[in-house]
């Protein structure tokens, strides 16, 4: 009998048996083509690592190039007591994103630690913990300072904010951060979407975000 001869002599549960199991493993080969590795890896942003641009590294007022990964750098910007935080490809192109203009109102300060998310080596966003001074809570030197993680999108397409994650009210802040990064950051449209609040809301997302 001919495989034609062989086919038509299959009845129809299982034919369509047949068809359902070769679907499943053309979309299980499918799937394992296209899965991507995606995870962390970490530079800095401490002033001893970065290298100052225009005004003075400890004065009032500030630009640095801090290094980044894959031809990426970062533009840290401080002015009265507040820092924004750009990437691109140089200062210049760093400075022309929405992130550089991304301003919190409270004084404020970006860690020096930056996680960079890289699905195949290649970072699509990064995440930082700021520190965001909270002037109705005094200490002896001044407000206290609440941490929150950012996290920015990067090219192609425009950067920044995209989530942020009250870093004393979850517990696994770091988490949330990363996945918000991973589910959110690719798709965010800067110009038009809101940055995203995950977690628990804290105190600090009110003073982020008032």
């Amino acid at each position: 009998m001919s495989p034609a001869q062989q086919l038509t002599a299959l009845s129809a549960s299982q034919v369509l048996a047949w068809i359902g199991t070769a679907l499943l493993l053309t979309g299980a080969c499918g799937s394992q083509a296209t899965a991507e590795t995606i995870g962390s890896i970490y530079s800095s942003a401490a002033a001893k690592d970065c290298r100052t641009i225009s005004g003075k590294k400890d004065g009032d007022s500030s630009t640095q190039i801090c290094p980044g990964k894959n031809g990426l750098i970062l533009l840290v910007n401080e002015g009265d007591l507040r820092q924004t935080v750009s990437v691109g490809r140089s200062a210049r192109a760093a400075a022309k994103e929405p992130a550089a203009e991304s301003w919190f109102g409270p004084f404020n300060s970006a860690g020096n630690t930056v996680e960079w998310r890289v699905a195949d080596g290649r970072p699509f966003a990064i995440i930082q913990r700021w520190q965001i001074a909270d002037n109705d809570d005094q200490g002896k030197s001044g407000p206290k300072d609440k941490p929150m993680l950012v996290v920015t999108r990067l090219p192609p397409g425009p950067v920044c904010h995209v989530a942020y994650v009250d870093a004393t009210a979850n517990a696994n802040a770091n988490e949330l951060a990363r996945q918000a990064a991973d589910e959110t950051a690719r798709s965010f449209i800067c110009s038009k979407d809101e940055v995203r609040i995950v977690g628990t809301r804290g105190r600090v997302i009110g003073l982020a975000r008032p």
